[in-house]
């Protein structure tokens, strides 16, 4: 969304991001380095831009080979400091994008928090000896020095379309696109042409160091509850509540409306930390419903409702993963950089 009548503000903090930039760029702000190789995540505006899937998809990679570890803020969490996730957390202590890790692939890595980036970098790779570390959304974190960035760009609202805060949604300006080693075009149609990839690297302009990528979301074939699964296509037998609290659900709202014709759904802000009184809507929703009903939600969303009793049986999670272009290469890229150091 364009605010043109905040632009005055937006040149205000172009030149306070700018500067920050160019004093981390000569030296002027520390930047931390690390022998351990790290991968860093990230995108230029704010909102959700495929970051999640991206560092899921990643750490599964990788742990293949090498001993991983993935690091974030622990955005949303009523905790301070560093912490592992481990199977006594729940949400509130580190976050919800950290338990959804964690719900899905347990101890297949590890997955700590810590809104200091750099001491919680030295402390899991230290005390977890780590092979490698993936950094979720620290792009404009330069006090830490990854040896490999991944900027996401959300296909539907590439960053080359924004602006700066407040009047669009750019963290920082355009130029810090530069900093990238690979640009990842994410959620693109399934169908996306040559043509349309073309034109999004000719937008993009990337120089001669960098890659560009094109990576669209997939969804799993079944949807999931705490004791079982449901295939896809037999959700067009039921009356489907959607719960998200996610920055975009318009392309969940899609894929649904291939399966289920009977949506209701309740929309809430990113990372909403779900209350008595959003779950009593939730129940008052449902009750209005057919006999055949069910709560769908997010991946991320349902570790935050599944919470609350009255859910908890009636919850259903839809699982994504991401599948990218030229996936051989895109891997071999990221394993021989991990490789080399």
């Amino acid at each position: 969304m364009k605010r043109w009548y905040l632009y005055p503000f937006s040149v205000l903090y172009h030149i306070g991001t700018s500067f920050r930039n160019k004093a981390y760029d000569i030296g002027l702000f520390r930047s931390t380095s690390f022998r351990t190789p790290i991968i860093n995540v990230g995108n230029l505006s704010v909102g959700g831009s495929g970051k999640s899937p991206m560092v899921m998809y990643l750490a599964e990679l990788l742990s293949k080979r090498y001993r991983t570890g993935v690091l974030s803020r622990g955005y949303g969490r009523k905790t301070k400091g560093y912490k592992i996730t481990n199977y006594d957390s729940n949400y509130k202590m580190v976050g919800d994008e950290a338990m959804q890790l964690f719900e899905r692939f347990k101890n297949k890595f590890v997955i700590g928090v810590c809104e200091d980036r750099v001491f919680g970098a030295k402390k899991i790779i230290s005390d977890m000896d780590l092979g490698v570390l993936i950094l979720d959304d620290a792009y404009q974190h330069r006090s830490i020095k990854a040896g490999f960035n991944i900027l996401m760009t959300d296909y539907n609202d590439p960053y080359f379309k924004d602006f700066i805060l407040p009047a669009g949604d750019l963290r920082e300006s355009r130029n810090g696109m530069k900093r990238a080693d690979v640009i990842m075009v994410s959620k693109c149609p399934s169908d996306i042409t040559e043509e349309k990839k073309r034109y999004y690297i000719s937008r993009i302009k990337p120089t001669p160091h960098q890659e560009v990528y094109f990576s669209t979301i997939s969804y799993d074939e079944n949807v999931f509850s705490k004791t079982e699964k449901l295939p896809d296509n037999n959700l067009a037998y039921y009356d489907i509540l959607l719960i998200t609290g996610i920055a975009n659900p318009k392309p969940l709202l899609k894929h649904l409306d291939r399966f289920a014709k009977k949506v209701k759904h309740l929309k809430f802000p990113d990372h909403h930390s779900f209350s008595d009184a959003d779950v009593k809507k939730i129940v008052g929703e449902y009750k209005k419903m057919g006999d055949y009903k069910l709560i769908l939600t997010t991946e991320k969303d349902y570790v935050r409702l599944k919470t609350f009793d009255q859910l908890r049986e009636k919850l259903y999670y839809w699982p994504i993963n991401v599948e990218i272009d030229r996936v051989e290469d895109f891997n071999n890229k990221i394993i021989n950089y991990v490789r080399k150091i």
